[in-house]
């Protein structure tokens, strides 16, 4: 069953793996949020902080130290298992792989809930957890990409996103559902609910379509056309004679049999021929520059900041960030979709640094405690620039990380960005109480700044993916014509520009078959490279 979009038909089973792999990031939002909450509730407090009072709370807190371990240690598991996600990918398939990833979180969930009194021991729990959200945040963007219709991959990768900020509202809405329970349920309830969402993706992710393109680098042409077929819902017995299947199947197999005389390991990330090394760079870059945005300092310390302004329940303050989060990724898919990559992440970078230069301001000229007045101008900012990321930054870094990379290398290059993501989360996660307690909200600036850098960062390097197929974004970046702030124009010879592209592309399609086509296309990208 398919509906058509712009003549083209896209299969409900498209929409399906799209939301189905996006369990990973709910996965990893939900393990991000929670933590935020967990270490204000009094019996987590009881257990694992120091009480100079034992049995009573309000002289219970957790050193510097301490709480930076607790909260960081997931983002080492994270970083380890980003760089793993690649080879296991790539050996056992992307589904197969994301089913192993949910069974090593769900034993890091194990460890964390059966914690009694040692932190070590929780700390641990989230260490593992981490190795099955950072191998999972490597697989399901590739995966996504890789089978994901064309015309719909932006929207349909950004979904990861979307439910990283659904993860991240879920965990804050179940923990100020716990925190009054006297007990230890009060926090082992919202850390053991994280094996639910490992439960769904795990097993469900086993009903859906393997990678067409995983497919056939590994020389199962037939499988790969019945995986592009059930993603466009056409018919499995039409799958070997439709035209559109047939024009697809021969532009991946072109790039893929070309890719298979070139070697893909790891050292091959930072080949600059081709502008390898280029993207993977960039890749590592723009990560980087998703987490010194500054967002996960409220995510992560949120409840905390909030505390320390003066609201009387911070708990609620992170539902109203979180809330602004999910709803406006929604908003997020839309402009990525419509004005593509490069121009909302530079618009993006600029709106966020002016609200974090309001918030840095205000908390630093006034005592937020004693002006409620300042307190709340903080939480306007902060939600102002929450919007802002939500729409550009958020899911923007996830797409182009499903996209900017060549097939050969584009797990191993996707591992390396998403491995420079937990490597900035790690240090941000355990250095922020540290740099808190030193500057206090004058940290903003230094996030402020970030922003800036990013939005020139995507001005003078990141080419405009949008609307084109992998094999023709590998083609934009090897092309010597063509420059990141002249991209969002390429196309490829015979076309006069993007729009002319993407025009007669959809006219082809939808109305008569293109066999040689694609080949052809595959058999320029070769050239063009090897030009290159």
């Amino acid at each position: 069953m398919a509906f058509y979009f712009h003549g083209l038909p896209i299969g409900w089973v498209a929409i399906m793996l799209a939301l189905l792999a996006s369990m990973g990031g709910f996965i990893f939002g939900y393990d991000t949020g929670q933590i935020s909450d967990i270490l204000l509730m009094d019996d987590f407090l009881l257990r694992f902080a120091t009480c100079s009072t034992p049995g009573d709370v309000s002289t219970c807190s957790f050193s510097t130290v301490r709480e930076g371990l607790i909260v960081s240690l997931l983002s080492i598991g994270t970083l380890v298992g980003a760089l793993l996600g690649a080879p296991i990918a790539d050996m056992f398939g992307r589904r197969y792989a994301m089913s192993t990833e949910c069974v090593v979180f769900t034993i890091g969930v194990i460890i964390q809930i059966t914690s009694e009194s040692v932190w070590q021991q929780f700390s641990v729990g989230r260490f593992v957890s981490g190795l099955g959200v950072g191998a999972l945040s490597a697989a399901v963007p590739m995966y996504q990409a890789e089978t994901a219709p064309s015309q719909i991959r932006g929207t349909l990768t950004a979904t990861y996103q979307l439910f990283i900020t659904f993860g991240i509202l879920v965990a804050y809405c179940i923990s100020i559902g716990t925190r009054n329970i006297p007990n230890s349920a009060s926090w082992r309830i919202v850390v053991g609910v994280g094996i639910l969402w490992a439960l769904i993706l795990g097993i469900g992710i086993l009903f859906m379509p393997e990678s067409p393109r995983w497919l056939a680098a590994h020389d199962r042409m037939e499988e790969a056309q019945f995986s592009l077929a059930r993603s466009r819902g056409i018919p499995k017995e039409e799958a070997k004679s439709h035209y559109i299947i047939v024009r697809e199947v021969e532009e991946i197999n072109a790039s893929v049999q070309y890719e298979k005389q070139v070697r893909g390991g790891w050292i091959d990330c930072f080949r600059p021929q081709n502008k390898t090394l280029y993207r993977t760079l960039l890749g590592m870059s723009l990560q980087s520059l998703q987490q010194l945005t500054g967002a996960n300092y409220f995510f992560y310390y949120g409840a905390t900041v909030f505390k320390a302004v003066g609201l009387s329940d911070s708990f609620v303050t992170q539902i109203i960030l979180g809330t602004v989060n999910f709803v406006c990724t929604f908003g997020g898919m839309y402009v990525l979709e419509r004005f593509g990559r490069r121009r909302p992440l530079i618009i993006g970078g600029i709106w966020q640094s002016a609200w974090l230069f309001v918030f840095a301001a205000a908390g630093t000229a006034v005592d937020p405690t004693t002006h409620p007045g300042v307190g709340k101008l903080m939480i306007v900012a902060a939600c102002m620039f929450i919007w802002g990321y939500a729409m550009t930054w958020a899911p923007g870094v996830w797409i182009l990380i499903g996209e900017t990379f060549p097939t050969r290398t584009r797990a191993k290059q996707g591992s390396l960005s998403t491995a420079a993501n937990w490597i900035w989360n790690f240090l941000l996660a355990f250095f922020t109480p540290f740099i808190s307690s030193a500057i206090s909200y004058r940290y903003g600036f230094v996030f402020a700044a970030c922003n800036l850098t990013g939005a020139v960062v995507v001005y003078f390097f990141l080419y405009e993916s949008s609307n084109l197929s992998l094999e023709s974004v590998n083609m934009m970046y090897t092309d010597p014509n063509c420059k990141p702030w002249t991209s969002r124009d390429w196309a490829p010879p015979g076309y006069s520009s993007r729009q002319d592209l993407i025009d007669r592309t959809r006219a082809a399609e939808a109305h008569k078959p293109l066999g040689s086509g694609a080949l052809e296309e595959g058999r320029t990208e070769k050239s063009s490279a090897e030009g290159s």
